[in-house]
Protein backbone atom coordinates (compact mmCIF):
# COMPACT_ATOMS: atom_id res chain seq x y z
CA UNK A 1 0.00 0.00 0.00
CA UNK A 2 1.14 3.54 -0.74
CA UNK A 3 1.56 6.09 2.05
CA UNK A 4 -1.58 8.06 1.17
CA UNK A 5 -3.60 4.83 1.11
CA UNK A 6 -2.35 3.91 4.56
CA UNK A 7 -3.01 7.28 6.18
CA UNK A 8 -6.38 7.48 4.42
CA UNK A 9 -7.69 4.36 6.14
CA UNK A 10 -9.91 4.56 9.17
CA UNK A 11 -8.37 3.14 12.34
CA UNK A 12 -10.46 -0.02 12.23
CA UNK A 13 -9.68 -0.53 8.53
CA UNK A 14 -6.00 0.07 9.28
CA UNK A 15 -6.14 -2.58 11.98
CA UNK A 16 -7.54 -5.05 9.47
CA UNK A 17 -4.86 -4.14 6.92
CA UNK A 18 -2.09 -4.70 9.46
CA UNK A 19 -3.51 -7.99 10.65
CA UNK A 20 -4.19 -9.45 7.22
CA UNK A 21 -0.73 -8.48 5.94
CA UNK A 22 -1.69 -5.78 3.44
CA UNK A 23 0.32 -3.21 5.41
CA UNK A 24 3.22 -3.87 7.75
CA UNK A 25 3.53 -1.99 11.02
CA UNK A 26 6.81 -0.54 9.76
CA UNK A 27 5.14 0.75 6.59
CA UNK A 28 2.32 2.25 8.64
CA UNK A 29 4.72 3.96 11.00
CA UNK A 30 6.80 5.34 8.14
CA UNK A 31 3.73 6.61 6.32
CA UNK A 32 2.54 8.52 9.36
CA UNK A 33 5.98 9.85 10.23
CA UNK A 34 6.38 11.12 6.66
CA UNK A 35 3.01 12.86 6.84
CA UNK A 36 3.84 14.36 10.23
CA UNK A 37 7.15 15.67 8.86
CA UNK A 38 5.32 17.21 5.92
CA UNK A 39 2.33 18.84 7.60
CA UNK A 40 2.85 19.07 11.36
CA UNK A 41 5.21 22.07 11.25
CA UNK A 42 2.34 24.25 10.00
CA UNK A 43 -0.36 22.68 12.18
CA UNK A 44 1.61 21.98 15.38
CA UNK A 45 -0.75 19.23 16.52
CA UNK A 46 1.84 16.67 17.64
CA UNK A 47 4.49 17.60 20.20
CA UNK A 48 7.29 15.72 21.99
CA UNK A 49 7.62 13.38 19.00
CA UNK A 50 9.90 10.43 19.71
CA UNK A 51 12.89 9.63 17.51
CA UNK A 52 12.27 7.79 14.25
CA UNK A 53 14.72 4.96 14.92
CA UNK A 54 13.01 3.91 18.15
CA UNK A 55 9.54 4.10 16.63
CA UNK A 56 10.49 2.01 13.62
CA UNK A 57 12.14 -0.53 15.89
CA UNK A 58 8.92 -0.87 17.90
CA UNK A 59 6.96 -1.24 14.66
CA UNK A 60 9.35 -3.98 13.49
CA UNK A 61 8.82 -5.80 16.79
CA UNK A 62 5.06 -5.66 16.18
CA UNK A 63 5.57 -7.18 12.73
CA UNK A 64 7.68 -9.97 14.24
CA UNK A 65 4.89 -10.76 16.69
CA UNK A 66 2.32 -10.84 13.90
CA UNK A 67 4.55 -13.08 11.79
CA UNK A 68 4.67 -15.48 14.74
CA UNK A 69 0.88 -15.48 14.91
CA UNK A 70 0.66 -13.21 17.95
CA UNK A 71 -1.24 -9.95 18.28
CA UNK A 72 -1.69 -7.98 21.48
CA UNK A 73 -4.92 -6.43 20.23
CA UNK A 74 -6.71 -4.43 17.56
CA UNK A 75 -4.22 -1.54 17.85
CA UNK A 76 -1.19 -3.75 17.12
CA UNK A 77 1.43 -1.63 15.33
CA UNK A 78 -0.82 1.44 15.21
CA UNK A 79 0.70 4.85 16.01
CA UNK A 80 -1.00 7.09 18.54
CA UNK A 81 -0.03 10.29 20.36
CA UNK A 82 -1.48 10.90 23.83
CA UNK A 83 -2.97 14.23 24.89
CA UNK A 84 -0.37 16.25 26.79
CA UNK A 85 -2.50 16.28 29.95
CA UNK A 86 -2.18 12.50 30.34
CA UNK A 87 0.97 10.92 31.69
CA UNK A 88 2.98 8.44 29.60
CA UNK A 89 6.01 6.72 31.04
CA UNK A 90 9.24 8.03 29.54
CA UNK A 91 7.67 10.77 27.40
CA UNK A 92 7.69 14.39 28.46
CA UNK A 93 4.34 15.57 29.84
CA UNK A 94 4.31 19.35 29.98
CA UNK A 95 0.60 20.00 30.56
CA UNK A 96 1.31 22.94 28.24
CA UNK A 97 2.89 24.73 31.21
CA UNK A 98 6.44 25.97 31.75
CA UNK A 99 6.07 24.66 35.31
CA UNK A 100 6.19 21.12 33.89
CA UNK A 101 8.31 21.76 30.80
CA UNK A 102 10.85 19.09 31.79
CA UNK A 103 8.57 16.62 33.58
CA UNK A 104 9.00 13.01 32.43
CA UNK A 105 6.55 10.62 34.13
CA UNK A 106 7.68 7.31 35.57
CA UNK A 107 4.26 5.67 35.19
CA UNK A 108 1.54 5.34 32.58
CA UNK A 109 -1.96 6.57 33.26
CA UNK A 110 -4.33 3.59 33.44
CA UNK A 111 -5.84 4.41 30.06
CA UNK A 112 -2.35 4.51 28.52
CA UNK A 113 -1.65 1.08 30.03
CA UNK A 114 -4.69 -0.25 28.19
CA UNK A 115 -3.75 1.38 24.90
CA UNK A 116 -0.25 -0.11 25.10
CA UNK A 117 -1.72 -3.50 25.99
CA UNK A 118 -3.87 -3.31 22.83
CA UNK A 119 -0.67 -3.11 20.76
CA UNK A 120 -0.46 0.62 20.00
CA UNK A 121 2.85 2.44 19.61
CA UNK A 122 2.91 5.79 21.42
CA UNK A 123 4.81 8.23 19.21
CA UNK A 124 4.50 11.41 21.29
CA UNK A 125 1.87 13.79 22.63
CA UNK A 126 -0.85 16.04 21.21
CA UNK A 127 -0.93 19.73 22.02
CA UNK A 128 -3.32 21.31 24.50
CA UNK A 129 -3.96 24.63 26.25
CA UNK A 130 -1.89 25.43 29.32
CA UNK A 131 -3.01 22.91 31.96
CA UNK A 132 -6.09 22.28 29.82
CA UNK A 133 -7.63 25.63 30.70
CA UNK A 134 -9.69 27.17 27.91
CA UNK A 135 -11.00 25.93 24.56
CA UNK A 136 -8.07 27.30 22.56
CA UNK A 137 -4.96 25.15 22.15
CA UNK A 138 -2.04 27.50 22.72
CA UNK A 139 0.61 27.42 25.43
CA UNK A 140 4.07 28.90 26.15
CA UNK A 141 5.84 25.52 25.84
CA UNK A 142 4.70 24.25 22.46
CA UNK A 143 2.93 27.21 20.88
CA UNK A 144 -0.40 27.30 19.06
CA UNK A 145 -2.10 24.51 17.15
CA UNK A 146 -3.67 25.63 13.84
CA UNK A 147 -6.84 24.41 12.16
CA UNK A 148 -6.23 22.18 9.09
CA UNK A 149 -9.28 23.71 7.37
CA UNK A 150 -7.83 27.21 7.76
CA UNK A 151 -4.38 27.64 9.25
CA UNK A 152 -5.29 31.09 10.55
CA UNK A 153 -8.01 29.64 12.82
CA UNK A 154 -8.11 27.89 16.16
CA UNK A 155 -8.64 24.14 16.62
CA UNK A 156 -10.51 24.66 19.89
CA UNK A 157 -9.50 22.82 23.02
CA UNK A 158 -8.46 21.38 25.15
CA UNK A 159 -8.15 18.27 22.95
CA UNK A 160 -7.23 20.56 20.07
CA UNK A 161 -4.01 18.86 19.07
CA UNK A 162 -5.74 15.48 18.99
CA UNK A 163 -8.60 16.75 16.82
CA UNK A 164 -6.29 18.55 14.39
CA UNK A 165 -4.03 15.50 14.11
CA UNK A 166 -7.03 13.36 13.19
CA UNK A 167 -8.40 15.91 10.73
CA UNK A 168 -5.02 16.24 8.97
CA UNK A 169 -4.53 12.45 9.01
CA UNK A 170 -1.41 12.73 11.16
CA UNK A 171 -2.88 10.02 13.40
CA UNK A 172 -5.41 7.25 12.77
CA UNK A 173 -7.01 7.59 16.22
CA UNK A 174 -6.64 9.87 19.26
CA UNK A 175 -7.53 10.21 22.92
CA UNK A 176 -8.73 13.30 24.72
CA UNK A 177 -10.47 14.52 27.84
CA UNK A 178 -13.47 16.69 28.53
CA UNK A 179 -14.49 18.91 31.42
CA UNK A 180 -16.06 21.82 29.58
CA UNK A 181 -16.42 20.54 26.03
CA UNK A 182 -12.80 19.59 25.47
CA UNK A 183 -13.73 16.59 23.33
CA UNK A 184 -16.75 18.26 21.74
CA UNK A 185 -15.61 21.74 20.75
CA UNK A 186 -12.41 20.48 18.99
CA UNK A 187 -14.42 17.78 17.22
CA UNK A 188 -16.76 20.46 15.87
CA UNK A 189 -13.95 22.80 14.83
CA UNK A 190 -12.00 20.02 13.06
CA UNK A 191 -14.83 17.96 11.51
CA UNK A 192 -14.11 14.76 13.43
CA UNK A 193 -15.91 12.66 16.06
CA UNK A 194 -15.52 13.20 19.80
CA UNK A 195 -17.17 11.18 22.53
CA UNK A 196 -17.59 12.27 26.13
CA UNK A 197 -18.54 9.05 27.95
CA UNK A 198 -20.60 8.76 31.10
CA UNK A 199 -18.66 9.81 34.15
CA UNK A 200 -16.80 6.75 35.47
CA UNK A 201 -16.86 4.92 32.15
CA UNK A 202 -13.10 5.36 31.69
CA UNK A 203 -11.23 4.91 34.97
CA UNK A 204 -8.18 6.92 36.00
CA UNK A 205 -5.30 5.94 38.26
CA UNK A 206 -2.98 8.94 38.65
CA UNK A 207 -5.59 11.59 39.38
CA UNK A 208 -5.30 13.04 42.89
CA UNK A 209 -8.97 14.06 43.28
CA UNK A 210 -10.34 10.53 42.91
CA UNK A 211 -13.47 11.21 44.94
CA UNK A 212 -14.09 14.93 44.35
CA UNK A 213 -13.00 15.50 40.75
CA UNK A 214 -16.28 14.63 39.08
CA UNK A 215 -16.49 17.21 36.31
CA UNK A 216 -13.96 15.84 33.82
CA UNK A 217 -13.65 12.55 31.99
CA UNK A 218 -11.27 10.95 29.51
CA UNK A 219 -12.63 9.95 26.12
CA UNK A 220 -11.91 8.88 22.53
CA UNK A 221 -11.80 10.79 19.25
CA UNK A 222 -11.85 9.39 15.74
CA UNK A 223 -12.46 10.00 12.08
CA UNK A 224 -15.47 7.69 12.24
CA UNK A 225 -17.92 6.59 14.92
CA UNK A 226 -16.74 2.99 14.56
CA UNK A 227 -13.15 4.04 15.26
CA UNK A 228 -14.26 6.13 18.23
CA UNK A 229 -16.25 3.23 19.67
CA UNK A 230 -13.30 0.88 19.21
CA UNK A 231 -10.98 3.12 21.22
CA UNK A 232 -13.66 3.60 23.88
CA UNK A 233 -13.84 -0.18 24.27
CA UNK A 234 -10.09 -0.18 24.95
CA UNK A 235 -10.20 2.73 27.40
CA UNK A 236 -13.34 1.71 29.31
CA UNK A 237 -13.98 -0.95 31.91
CA UNK A 238 -13.89 -1.38 35.65
CA UNK A 239 -10.69 -0.86 37.62
CA UNK A 240 -10.55 -0.79 41.43
CA UNK A 241 -8.00 2.04 41.40
CA UNK A 242 -10.83 4.41 40.50
CA UNK A 243 -13.65 4.47 43.09
CA UNK A 244 -16.11 5.81 40.50
CA UNK A 245 -15.24 3.20 37.88
CA UNK A 246 -18.29 1.72 36.16
CA UNK A 247 -18.72 -1.99 35.51
CA UNK A 248 -17.29 -3.39 32.30
CA UNK A 249 -19.91 -3.82 29.58
CA UNK A 250 -20.12 -4.28 25.84
CA UNK A 251 -20.39 -0.81 24.27
CA UNK A 252 -20.16 -1.94 20.64
CA UNK A 253 -22.90 -0.09 18.74
CA UNK A 254 -25.46 -2.07 16.74
CA UNK A 255 -25.05 -0.92 13.15
CA UNK A 256 -28.54 -2.10 12.24
CA UNK A 257 -30.52 -0.46 15.00
CA UNK A 258 -33.90 0.88 13.89
CA UNK A 259 -34.63 4.41 15.09
CA UNK A 260 -38.26 4.51 14.02
CA UNK A 261 -40.16 6.20 16.81
CA UNK A 262 -37.11 7.49 18.66
CA UNK A 263 -37.84 10.86 20.27
CA UNK A 264 -35.37 13.73 19.99
CA UNK A 265 -35.49 17.12 21.70
CA UNK A 266 -33.70 19.92 19.86
CA UNK A 267 -32.68 22.48 22.49
CA UNK A 268 -31.32 25.15 20.13
CA UNK A 269 -30.50 28.33 22.02
CA UNK A 270 -32.34 27.23 25.18
CA UNK A 271 -35.18 29.63 24.54
CA UNK A 272 -32.95 32.59 23.73
CA UNK A 273 -30.68 32.04 26.73
CA UNK A 274 -27.54 31.23 24.66
CA UNK A 275 -26.07 33.62 22.07
CA UNK A 276 -24.57 32.27 18.85
CA UNK A 277 -22.36 33.63 16.12
CA UNK A 278 -24.57 34.18 13.04
CA UNK A 279 -24.88 30.99 11.01
CA UNK A 280 -24.01 28.49 13.75
CA UNK A 281 -27.52 27.82 15.05
CA UNK A 282 -29.00 27.59 11.55
CA UNK A 283 -26.27 25.17 10.47
CA UNK A 284 -26.84 22.90 13.45
CA UNK A 285 -30.63 23.12 13.16
CA UNK A 286 -30.34 22.03 9.53
CA UNK A 287 -29.27 18.57 10.70
CA UNK A 288 -32.67 17.83 12.22
CA UNK A 289 -34.15 16.46 8.95
CA UNK A 290 -31.36 13.85 8.97
CA UNK A 291 -32.75 12.43 12.19
CA UNK A 292 -36.30 12.61 10.87
CA UNK A 293 -35.27 10.58 7.82
CA UNK A 294 -33.90 7.97 10.23
CA UNK A 295 -37.40 7.67 11.67
CA UNK A 296 -36.99 9.92 14.68
CA UNK A 297 -39.52 12.43 15.90
CA UNK A 298 -37.91 15.82 16.54
CA UNK A 299 -39.41 18.49 18.79
CA UNK A 300 -37.90 21.84 19.64
CA UNK A 301 -38.21 22.42 23.37
CA UNK A 302 -37.19 25.05 25.88
CA UNK A 303 -36.03 23.69 29.25
CA UNK A 304 -38.36 24.68 32.06
CA UNK A 305 -35.37 25.45 34.22
CA UNK A 306 -33.25 28.41 35.24
CA UNK A 307 -30.21 27.86 33.01
CA UNK A 308 -28.35 30.70 34.72
CA UNK A 309 -28.53 28.59 37.88
CA UNK A 310 -26.78 25.75 36.05
CA UNK A 311 -24.01 28.14 34.99
CA UNK A 312 -23.56 29.53 38.48
CA UNK A 313 -23.33 26.07 39.98
CA UNK A 314 -20.91 24.93 37.32
CA UNK A 315 -18.53 27.84 37.73
CA UNK A 316 -18.57 27.46 41.51
CA UNK A 317 -17.60 23.79 41.34
CA UNK A 318 -15.05 24.32 38.56
CA UNK A 319 -13.28 27.18 40.35
CA UNK A 320 -13.29 25.35 43.67
CA UNK A 321 -11.75 22.20 42.14
CA UNK A 322 -9.22 24.23 40.18
CA UNK A 323 -8.19 26.26 43.21
CA UNK A 324 -7.57 23.21 45.33
CA UNK A 325 -5.69 21.26 42.65
CA UNK A 326 -3.50 24.27 41.79
CA UNK A 327 -2.97 25.69 45.28
CA UNK A 328 0.69 24.61 45.48
CA UNK A 329 1.50 26.31 42.18
CA UNK A 330 -0.34 29.44 43.26
CA UNK A 331 1.42 29.67 46.62
CA UNK A 332 4.92 29.20 45.18
CA UNK A 333 6.12 32.62 43.92
CA UNK A 334 8.25 31.14 41.13
CA UNK A 335 5.47 28.92 39.80
CA UNK A 336 2.81 31.56 40.40
CA UNK A 337 4.62 33.85 37.95
CA UNK A 338 4.28 31.15 35.27
CA UNK A 339 0.50 30.70 35.59
CA UNK A 340 -1.76 32.08 32.85
CA UNK A 341 -4.16 34.89 33.89
CA UNK A 342 -7.23 32.69 33.49
CA UNK A 343 -5.74 30.13 35.88
CA UNK A 344 -5.03 32.80 38.50
CA UNK A 345 -8.60 34.08 38.13
CA UNK A 346 -10.02 30.57 38.66
CA UNK A 347 -7.80 29.90 41.68
CA UNK A 348 -8.51 33.21 43.42
CA UNK A 349 -12.20 32.82 42.80
CA UNK A 350 -12.14 29.29 44.20
CA UNK A 351 -10.10 30.21 47.26
CA UNK A 352 -12.74 32.76 48.24
CA UNK A 353 -15.51 30.16 48.28
CA UNK A 354 -16.96 28.76 51.47
CA UNK A 355 -17.85 25.13 52.05
CA UNK A 356 -21.48 26.19 52.19
CA UNK A 357 -21.27 27.71 48.70
CA UNK A 358 -19.71 24.55 47.29
CA UNK A 359 -22.30 22.36 48.98
CA UNK A 360 -25.12 24.53 47.62
CA UNK A 361 -23.67 24.29 44.09
CA UNK A 362 -23.58 20.52 44.44
CA UNK A 363 -27.24 20.52 45.50
CA UNK A 364 -28.15 22.65 42.48
CA UNK A 365 -26.21 20.26 40.27
CA UNK A 366 -28.31 17.42 41.67
CA UNK A 367 -31.47 19.42 40.97
CA UNK A 368 -30.42 19.86 37.33
CA UNK A 369 -29.80 16.12 37.04
CA UNK A 370 -33.21 15.36 38.48
CA UNK A 371 -34.84 17.78 36.05
CA UNK A 372 -33.12 16.12 33.11
CA UNK A 373 -34.53 12.77 34.19
CA UNK A 374 -38.01 14.23 33.69
CA UNK A 375 -37.01 15.38 30.20
CA UNK A 376 -35.68 11.92 29.39
CA UNK A 377 -39.04 10.57 30.46
CA UNK A 378 -40.36 12.15 27.26
CA UNK A 379 -37.32 12.02 24.98
CA UNK A 380 -34.63 9.49 24.15
CA UNK A 381 -31.97 12.00 23.09
CA UNK A 382 -31.24 15.71 23.42
CA UNK A 383 -29.36 17.70 20.77
CA UNK A 384 -27.45 20.96 21.08
CA UNK A 385 -24.75 22.62 18.99
CA UNK A 386 -21.20 21.72 20.07
CA UNK A 387 -20.00 25.32 20.01
CA UNK A 388 -21.55 28.77 19.89
CA UNK A 389 -19.05 30.15 17.39
CA UNK A 390 -17.15 29.02 14.32
CA UNK A 391 -13.38 28.55 14.60
CA UNK A 392 -11.95 32.00 15.33
CA UNK A 393 -8.55 33.59 14.79
CA UNK A 394 -5.75 31.48 16.26
CA UNK A 395 -4.15 34.56 17.81
CA UNK A 396 -7.31 35.34 19.81
CA UNK A 397 -7.26 33.76 23.26
CA UNK A 398 -11.04 33.67 23.59
CA UNK A 399 -14.04 35.45 22.05
CA UNK A 400 -14.97 38.57 23.99
CA UNK A 401 -18.36 38.85 22.27
CA UNK A 402 -20.79 36.33 20.80
CA UNK A 403 -23.99 37.25 18.98
CA UNK A 404 -23.86 40.81 20.27
CA UNK A 405 -23.39 39.77 23.90
CA UNK A 406 -20.27 40.44 25.93
CA UNK A 407 -18.62 37.34 27.38
CA UNK A 408 -17.98 38.00 31.05
CA UNK A 409 -15.48 35.14 31.54
CA UNK A 410 -12.83 33.39 29.44
CA UNK A 411 -15.08 30.34 29.07
CA UNK A 412 -18.59 31.81 28.83
CA UNK A 413 -18.54 31.37 25.04
CA UNK A 414 -18.61 27.59 25.59
CA UNK A 415 -21.62 27.52 27.91
CA UNK A 416 -23.50 25.27 25.47
CA UNK A 417 -21.53 22.24 26.70
CA UNK A 418 -22.45 22.74 30.37
CA UNK A 419 -25.87 21.00 30.42
CA UNK A 420 -24.38 17.57 29.65
CA UNK A 421 -21.19 18.04 31.67
CA UNK A 422 -23.08 18.99 34.82
CA UNK A 423 -25.13 15.79 34.66
CA UNK A 424 -22.27 13.47 33.65
CA UNK A 425 -24.18 12.33 30.56
CA UNK A 426 -22.75 10.54 27.50
CA UNK A 427 -22.37 12.80 24.46
CA UNK A 428 -21.30 12.19 20.87
CA UNK A 429 -19.94 15.26 19.10
CA UNK A 430 -20.78 14.90 15.42
CA UNK A 431 -20.20 17.20 12.42
CA UNK A 432 -23.01 19.47 11.23
CA UNK A 433 -21.34 20.52 7.99
CA UNK A 434 -19.72 23.79 7.01
CA UNK A 435 -20.83 27.38 7.23
CA UNK A 436 -20.82 29.86 4.36
CA UNK A 437 -17.34 30.79 5.63
CA UNK A 438 -16.15 27.27 4.79
CA UNK A 439 -15.51 26.43 8.44
CA UNK A 440 -16.92 23.38 10.25
CA UNK A 441 -19.15 23.14 13.28
CA UNK A 442 -21.06 20.33 14.94
CA UNK A 443 -23.77 19.03 17.21
CA UNK A 444 -23.93 17.19 20.53
CA UNK A 445 -26.04 14.02 20.66
CA UNK A 446 -26.79 13.66 24.37
CA UNK A 447 -28.12 10.46 25.89
CA UNK A 448 -29.67 9.25 29.12
CA UNK A 449 -27.41 8.49 32.09
CA UNK A 450 -25.00 5.68 31.20
CA UNK A 451 -26.61 5.16 27.78
CA UNK A 452 -23.24 5.37 26.03
CA UNK A 453 -24.02 2.55 23.61
CA UNK A 454 -27.35 4.08 22.58
CA UNK A 455 -25.65 7.42 21.87
CA UNK A 456 -23.00 5.73 19.74
CA UNK A 457 -25.73 3.90 17.82
CA UNK A 458 -27.56 7.10 16.90
CA UNK A 459 -24.24 8.74 16.02
CA UNK A 460 -23.40 5.79 13.78
CA UNK A 461 -26.76 6.03 11.98
CA UNK A 462 -26.33 9.80 11.61
CA UNK A 463 -22.84 9.31 10.16
CA UNK A 464 -24.18 6.80 7.61
CA UNK A 465 -26.86 9.29 6.54
CA UNK A 466 -24.41 12.17 5.99
CA UNK A 467 -21.11 12.71 4.19
CA UNK A 468 -19.46 15.49 6.20
CA UNK A 469 -16.76 13.30 7.73
CA UNK A 470 -15.52 12.59 4.24
CA UNK A 471 -14.72 16.27 3.58
CA UNK A 472 -10.99 16.45 4.24
CA UNK A 473 -9.01 19.69 4.59
CA UNK A 474 -6.88 20.83 1.67
CA UNK A 475 -3.32 20.94 2.95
Amino acid sequence: MQNDEITGLSATALSEAIHDGRASSVAVMQAYLDRIERFNPAINAIVSLRDTESLLAEAAACDTELAAGTSRGWMQGMPIAIKDLCEVKGIRCTYGSPIFADFVPEKDELMVERIRAAGAIIIGKTNTPEQGLGSQSYNPVHGTTKNPYDLTKTVGGSSGGAAAALSAHLLPIADGSDMMGSLRNPAAFNNVVGFRPSYGRIPVSLKLELFMGQLSTLGPMGRTVRDTAALLATQAGYDPRDPHSLATEDLTPDENRDFAGARIAWLGDLGGYLPYEPGVLDLCRSTMPVFEKLGCTVDEIVPDYDMADVWRSWTTLRSWLTANSQRDNYDDPTRHALLKPEMIWEIERGLDMTGREVHFASKRRSAWYQYLLTVFGRYDYLILPSAQVFPFDATTHWPKEVGGRTMDTYHRWMEVVIPASMAGLPVAAMPAGFGTNGLPNGIQIIGRPRADKAVLELALAYEAATDWLGVRPTL
